[in-house]
């Protein structure tokens, strides 16, 4: 079941509905019958159309509830609503912020720190609608959502909808915007220690939270640490420092891959994050691995540390 919750949150952000399974159960069975061949009986087919069916409810089961409490919940839908582009603000070379407010002047849902919203476009030129999903990089706002965009490489395929961000949609333009989800939450109830560790956008996520704890519980030990290749590609250090003032007890520090203090070495870590506390990590999958490697040497146990994918999740590893 974590894993339905977790894939569930993505379908929901996706905007899937029940009558799409029986299309996607029709298809997997047919190319289960091409790849085995002659070796895919009436049994082993039936065997897979009855397993699908039973994985099919499940996710059914969860997102159609996931579906009404996004939908009851205070400002809150169900799938894609106009929001109109209010500011758009470069936080970096490479990173750029836009600000979201529905466009039929409500309100937004409350969300929880470190939760994604999903954008839906219509590129001119394109056949299709695209879907991206962004972290929202502030916290929780009465009005408006924030996501920040790395810009991806212009012949990159996995970043049209990026480059169509960057430089075509300007303030004053209507995206369609799904409602929050996701796992990948800052547990603002605790105290105790608790560390940031970033790379790259990866830093979006941290920034909802640590505003979070700067309004929330500002005398909470806070470490910030952030990995960029160089000054120009780091985003956020005036908001970092802005909420650092809120704050009794911060330590932050980036780290720049073409500059002398490289990379966030075990070492960097020992220095900085206290192993009683939690950790969320958040970038690059080979960075992530290096991080969570690192702080279960430093004697972390796996439920201190909390992280996150973008794009599919895989398994880590971190031998």
């Amino acid at each position: 079941m974590p894993a339905v919750v977790q894939i569930a949150h993505k379908h929901v952000s996706l905007g899937i509905k029940p009558e799409q399974y029986p299309i996607v159960g029709e298809f997997l069975l047919k190319a289960i019958k091409e790849v085995l061949g002659d070796a895919a009986t009436d049994d082993i087919l039936q065997a897979w159309e009855e397993a699908y069916g039973v994985i099919a409810n499940a996710f059914i089961g969860v997102e159609a509830n996931m579906y009404k409490e996004a939908r009851e919940q205070e400002n809150g839908w169900n799938f894609f609503k106009p929001f109109t582009i209010v500011r758009k603000v470069q936080e970096s070379d490479s990173i750029t912020s836009f600000y979201l407010k529905p466009a039929d002047g409500s309100g937004v849902p409350a969300f929880k720190p470190g939760q994604y919203i999903s954008v839906r476009v219509l590129i001119p030129g394109e056949q299709y609608t695209m879907i991206r999903q962004y972290s929202l990089s502030q916290a929780p706002k009465p009005d408006e959502f924030r996501i920040s965009v790395k810009r991806e490489a212009d012949n990159d395929p996995n970043g049209v909808v990026s480059v169509y961000l960057h430089k075509q949609v300007n303030e004053g333009d209507t995206v369609e915007v799904s409602a929050p989800a996701g796992e990948f939450l800052l547990d603002a109830t605790k105290t105790t220690p608790v560390a940031f560790i970033s790379g790259g956008v990866g830093i979006t996520p941290m920034m909802s939270m640590l505003e979070t704890v700067a309004v929330s519980t500002p005398d909470r030990p806070t470490v910030f640490l952030h990995a960029a290749r160089n000054e120009s590609l780091a985003a956020f250090g005036e908001d970092i420092e802005k909420h650092a003032l809120n704050m009794s007890n911060i330590q932050y520090k980036t780290y720049y891959s073409s500059g002398p203090d490289g990379q966030i070495t075990r070492e960097a870590l020992a220095a900085y994050v206290d192993p009683a506390g939690d950790a969320y990590v958040c970038g690059p999958v080979p960075f992530m691995e290096a991080m969570i490697r690192e702080l279960l040497a430093l004697g972390m146990k796996e439920e201190q540390i909390h992280y996150e994918f973008f794009g599919p999740a895989l398994q880590l590893e971190q031998a």
